[in-house]
């Protein structure tokens, strides 16, 4: 496939630039749902005149659809775009970025999504879509799925194809308690939303996630805590998000105090409620009900799910950590891992 590419690249470079050009319109359409052709050029600094007669071919072809709110993608088109992902890696050079990310951390699979998520809220998407195939390409019946938080996360529940056919006794919980955060975002409203997309069942943890030392004693041995605690212990896949240290003691609302212990140790990352250092070494973990970093290590499957270049050097610690299998990120994140690497 690549050594193809290179040929096509040298021999018919104008071929490559029409290619690029109508899958990146066919690929926004997808992400946008419905759009109007005024909105799409708009979004993809392109004149309406030039937009208006690729559409037309893409309609000729039955990629997509046109009526009057709009332009959406057709089954055929969707079928068209999973194909020739594999070519567009290549061509927006998506496919090295990745190769490099694995064979640096020992990765089994990384999905590169073009664009900075913290830019677009398309690319955000994108990066839910990513990891939610991710998700599915390794769940299989009776599996146990831990999901944390957070609005990557939501974004994965959000693009989770409805299943047909339900994985039958698959399970989703909260890796962890509730941040207090926006319903929407909370590690609860996750794994049951998820669970309702793919015919899954799901149980929720109906605690903080940050606990005091006699809120934990209590808690811990509550007869219902421990039920749910022991089937989120038992996740053979967990999915989670990667934040930045400081950010994430911002959201949790710690003290100043523990804060500036954050610094001094040299915290740089945050998940599944721990803290780690630039070597990806864990400097400090939250008293908290739910996975325990000896559940990570034993899991089947990790998957990772971040992006932004602000969260380059957090996903690099956590990459450091050692644990992951998957990761799911971005262009932007991606491009300034690899320049450290460098």
């Amino acid at each position: 496939m690549r050594n193809l590419l290179e040929i096509q690249k040298q021999l018919l470079p104008d071929l490559m630039d029409i290619l690029k050009k109508r899958y990146t319109i066919l690929h926004q359409i997808m992400l946008e749902g419905v759009i109007g052709r005024r909105t799409l050029a708009g979004a993809l600094n392109m004149t309406e005149r030039v937009l208006r007669a690729e559409t037309d071919l893409l309609k000729a072809q039955g990629l997509i659809e046109i009526e009057n709110v709009g332009m959406r993608i057709s089954d055929a088109g969707r079928n068209l775009l999973e194909l020739m992902e594999p070519v567009v890696n290549e061509l927006f050079g998506l496919a090295n970025l990745e190769d490099r990310i694995r064979k640096a951390y020992g990765l089994r699979r990384v999905i590169v999504v073009p664009g900075d998520s913290e830019d677009s809220p398309l690319t955000k998407r994108e990066l839910g879509r990513a990891g939610a195939r991710a998700l599915l390409s390794v769940m299989g019946e009776n599996d146990v799925v831990a999901v944390t938080g957070g609005s990557t996360l939501a974004e994965m529940a959000e693009q989770l194809t409805p299943s047909s056919s339900p994985i039958k006794g698959s399970w989703f919980v909260p890796a962890r308690g509730g941040l207090g955060e926006s319903l929407e975002i909370q590690a609860n409203t996750i794994a049951s939303g998820m669970a309702k997309r793919v015919g899954a069942s799901y149980r929720l943890l109906h605690v903080p996630d940050l606990l005091g030392r006699e809120a934990y004693d209590s808690l811990v041995h509550d007869q219902n805590i421990q039920e749910i605690v022991s089937l989120i212990r038992r996740a053979k896949i967990v999915v989670h998000g990667i934040g930045d240290a400081m950010e994430m003691a911002r959201r949790r609302k710690l003290d100043s105090e523990m804060v500036a212990v954050l610094r001094q140790e040299g915290a740089i990352a945050e998940s599944f409620g721990y803290y780690f250092n630039e070597q990806g070494i864990v400097v400090h973990k939250m008293l908290t009900l739910g996975l325990k970093l000896e559940d990570i290590m034993t899991t089947d499957t990790v998957i990772g799910i971040a992006g932004g270049r602000s969260k380059a050097k957090a996903i690099h610690a956590v990459l450091r950590f050692g644990h992951e299998d998957i990761l799911v990120t971005d262009e932007a994140a991606a491009l300034k891992i690899v320049s450290e690497l460098d």
